[in-house]
């Protein structure tokens, strides 16, 4: 039986959304860094892809246009506040990330924090976030995955299933992700945990 399915992250994060920015906060300053090497700029076309609750727009600045989109109801709520009480004027879309309703090189950067690792389906994901984006345009991903040249552990083929269930997919390759894309890596940081997170910023060739 397959663990990770649209169906049950829809379940699991409408329960986690009430203690959902406890947790998330622990990342912020890698949200922040992640962001602001981006160098946004004024009225850039701005899609964030599954959004949370919008701890992200703590670090983006106003001036641009934004789009937020997530697959759980109460997180899309979360994120309408969270604009509103930041005084950020944002669209805010129910969508999955297999499936992004945009037209193709419709964005100046696309954000894809926390959902690489999380999401059913990984490489659709990010090919959806190639295909909605500028040539020229960047890609900022942050979150967790095996380290380069790193073997699956057997403890980790024991854990996985247990943390798929609950959070996510702790044997994520990136490299074998991005290799199903033409996007060319600008930068490859280590991050939270001692480098089980990563911060990594994408460009889309012209």
């Amino acid at each position: 039986m397959k663990i990770n399915t649209n169906t049950w992250n829809k379940i699991r994060y409408t329960l986690y959304t009430p203690g959902y920015d406890f947790i998330g906060r622990f990342f912020n300053a890698s949200r922040k860094k992640s962001i602001e090497a981006l160098e946004i700029q004024k009225n850039d076309r701005v899609l964030f892809v599954g959004a949370g609750t919008g701890l992200d727009l703590e670090f983006i600045r106003k001036d641009c246009e934004i789009v937020a989109t997530d697959i759980t109801p109460s997180m899309v709520e979360r994120i309408k506040k969270r604009s509103k009480n930041l005084n950020i004027e944002i669209q805010t879309l129910l969508m999955d990330g297999h499936s992004l309703q945009f037209p193709d090189d419709s964005f100046d950067v696309v954000i894809l924090h926390l959902i690489l690792a999380v999401i059913p389906d990984p490489v659709r994901c990010i090919l959806e976030a190639e295909r909605v984006l500028k040539p020229g345009g960047q890609m900022a991903v942050f979150d967790k995955f095996l380290g380069k040249e790193k073997r699956v552990s057997v403890l980790r083929k024991i854990l996985n299933p247990f943390a798929n269930m609950l959070f996510s997919d702790i044997n994520r390759s990136f490299e074998h992700i991005l290799k199903n894309t033409g996007l060319r890596i600008i930068s490859d940081e280590n991050a939270d945990f001692k480098g089980a997170f990563r911060l990594i910023r994408l460009k889309k060739i012209d």
